[in-house]
């Protein structure tokens, strides 16, 4: 069996509160870090956004070897084993950040295909075809990236009143940069995750509507039974689940921000109904929409 190390959070993040580092790899095989497990099987429990600045090799996720080369940039989430197996002069930059630690604004974010697409669907659905098609950044838009990073690291080193939020505004910067450069029409292996990715950008944006499944059917270019499959693959849940999901967010956004009666919170969300809008909001959050409100934050 193969020994695979767990690369633990406090190895990488200097302060709890930030949760946000970078690591450079030369082309060197050499350890450039301590704790550098670059070509040692590891698993972790936060996401790394790799850029590769030079060269090529075999990344290998799950099981799985994958082509890298100059330009591409991918994400390693969640538990995923992962090593390089081959370096042929190869460098990269590693950008480790814990989602679950900070305060992204996923609401934002999932409204940009390229978003859903890098940072969502592709790890979720990766395999040797679909990884073909990831994200390959130009010469300038390496550059800019690159830039931005060293933007991050500087804002990582600094030990001055605002430095931690600074970095988390770089980070922020670079997902979205990043989540930019993808608008290259999808080869076909991929355009089944875009499909989902835009249909999510959708009901992220236009909450309000009352989306049925067939005409997000005709927007994805697909029919409603093979949407619902593919969405169900890459996100686990219906379009229509989902858009409660969003609505339900919303509403406790507006419940801990706004001072509107609930009803009227509700209606502004998507739910005519006042009480269906309480169940709902009951089994998302474990209490009802009055009792979320008087919570501390």
């Amino acid at each position: 069996m193969e020994l695979v190390f767990q690369a633990k959070s406090e190895f990488y993040f200097s302060d709890p509160d930030c949760p946000v580092a970078v690591k450079r790899v030369a082309a060197s095989n050499a350890a450039q870090h301590l704790h550098d497990l670059t070509t040692e099987p590891h698993r972790h429990d936060f996401a790394e956004l790799v850029i590769i600045t030079a060269g090529n090799g075999v990344q290998v996720v799950d099981g799985g070897e994958y082509a890298v080369s100059l330009g591409d940039v991918f994400l390693i989430q969640g538990n995923g084993a992962h090593y390089f197996l081959e370096r042929n002069r190869v460098s990269m930059i590693n950008v480790l950040y814990d989602p679950a630690r900070l305060p992204l604004p996923f609401g934002w974010l999932r409204r940009l295909p390229g978003y859903n697409v890098i940072f969502e669907l592709e790890p979720s659905v990766r395999s040797a075809e679909t990884f073909k098609h990831h994200l390959k950044l130009s010469a300038a838009e390496l550059a800019e990236a690159v830039e931005i990073v060293g933007k991050l690291e500087r804002e990582l080193e600094q030990d001055t009143p605002g430095a931690e939020l600074a970095a988390f505004q770089r980070l922020l910067e670079l997902i979205v940069f990043i989540s930019r450069c993808y608008d290259a029409p999808p080869a076909e292996n991929l355009a089944a995750v875009m499909r989902v990715g835009r249909i999510i950008s959708l009901l992220e944006s236009e909450f309000m509507r009352e989306w049925r499944l067939e005409e997000l059917a005709k927007l994805a270019a697909t029919s409603p039974n093979n949407l619902l499959r593919l969405f169900r693959t890459v996100t686990g849940t219906s379009p229509v689940d989902y858009l409660i999901r969003v609505r339900l967010r919303r509403a406790a956004e507006a419940l801990k921000n706004t001072p509107g009666a609930v009803a009227e919170i509700a209606a502004d969300c998507g739910f005519a109904d006042s009480n269906y809008f309480a169940r709902k909001f009951r089994a998302a959050y474990g209490v009802s929409p009055r009792e979320f409100r008087k919570r501390p934050l």
